[in-house]
């Protein structure tokens, strides 16, 4: 089989794709996520905590009732009907870590679930340092100037 029949083949076998449907899914769902977000640091900021403190409390919020959505396993259903829209920063940071540690628990608190935590989130931390360093250089080395 060459490239051409195998092209001709993947476009007959598999479906189109909706993308406009998909992307507007993803902008709902993390307009929605990015909403409570908001609307959780408003409440925070009007009862009384500061800034700071009610950004935190945004984070620690968004975080958690993500991790609870993945535990009950609700999460990954948005996720099928919201694709990207899930993705969403710290949601989507938090499912990553939390589904394979759901998922592995049954090999071990050492080497199921905590090796297995970071095998989806390890290459996101990993690059993402590598290039906030990165960044960090070439920002400083351009103020030298």
């Amino acid at each position: 089989m060459d490239a051409k029949e195998y092209k001709r083949m993947q476009k007959t076998g598999a479906p189109k794709s909706p993308v406009l449907k998909n992307c507007i899914w993803a902008f709902c769902v993390g307009g929605a996520i990015c909403t409570l977000g908001e609307v959780v640091v408003q409440l925070g900021e009007n009862g009384g905590l500061s800034e700071n403190m009610a950004r935190l409390l945004c984070s620690v919020s968004l975080i958690f009732l993500s991790v609870l959505l993945t535990g009950l396993q609700v999460y990954d259903n948005i996720a099928k009907h919201a694709g990207a829209g899930t993705l969403v920063p710290i949601t989507g940071f938090a499912n990553a870590i939390a589904s394979p540690a759901i998922e592995f628990k049954s090999e071990g608190l050492v080497l199921g679930m905590a090796a297995k935590m970071f095998s989806i989130a390890g290459p996101v931390l990993v690059y993402g340092i590598s290039a906030s360093v990165i960044y960090g250089l070439i920002l400083y080395i351009i103020s030298l100037f």
